[in-house]
């Protein structure tokens, strides 16, 4: 038994898990630049009262099922590792949006007094002082939003993306016990790495 799981993982099981990687790597990384500056503007006093609102449209983006975005990016981008990615993108952006909004609006005003009579400029006060101080936060999201992204870009496989979904499905379209169980596996094995990786990092950075 353990023989037919080895063969299935050698054949098929490091090629997908290096494809379910890329998926996860590009729609988080991306999810990072994009949110981060979202975060920040949402954070600062001439918008704050609008955030909220904001955040509510994020909310009610990532609480589409997954197949719902995936169909909605369908028509204009087609199939394959693009519109995966776009899909993967909408769900990780909230919980490092958020996450980047409370970790700087946690930050004590008279930490900012202090750095603005030192005579710091707002940009080298964000920079220099806020952003060090919420990174920890902002790590948490960017985890939440990772081990997410790991468990959703399995159904990517349906629009041709791969990754670790093409193993599942594959062994559900077959009644294919071990296919089922090794893909769940790995995708449960890249996720719990992933989660504990981000919360050394946030341990680190207290």
């Amino acid at each position: 038994m353990l023989a037919e799981y080895w063969q299935i993982f050698v054949d098929d099981g490091i090629r997908l898990m290096i494809q379910h990687l890329r998926l996860v790597f590009v729609s988080v990384s991306t999810a990072i630049i994009i949110a981060l500056p979202i975060g920040i503007i949402l954070s600062r006093n001439f918008i704050k009262k609008h955030s909220e609102k904001l955040i509510f449209i994020f909310n009610i983006a990532q609480g589409l099922p997954s197949l719902a975005v995936i169909a909605l990016v369908l028509p204009f981008l087609g199939v394959g590792f693009v519109p995966a990615v776009t899909a993967l993108i909408i769900y990780a952006l909230l919980p490092i949006i958020r996450n980047t909004i409370a970790g700087l609006n946690n930050i004590e005003p008279e930490i900012i007094e202090a750095a603005r009579g030192m005579g710091m400029t707002p940009f080298e006060i964000l920079y220099k002082v806020e952003l060090p101080l919420a990174l920890p936060i902002i790590i948490a999201g960017i985890q939440t939003a990772a081990v997410v992204t790991v468990g959703t870009a399995v159904v990517s496989n349906l629009i041709g993306a791969g990754g670790l979904g093409q193993m599942i499905f594959t062994g559900l379209a077959m009644f294919d016990r071990p296919k089922i169980l090794l893909g769940s596996l790995l995708a449960a094995f890249i996720a719990i790495i992933l989660d504990r990786s981000f919360e050394l990092l946030g341990k680190k950075l207290k």
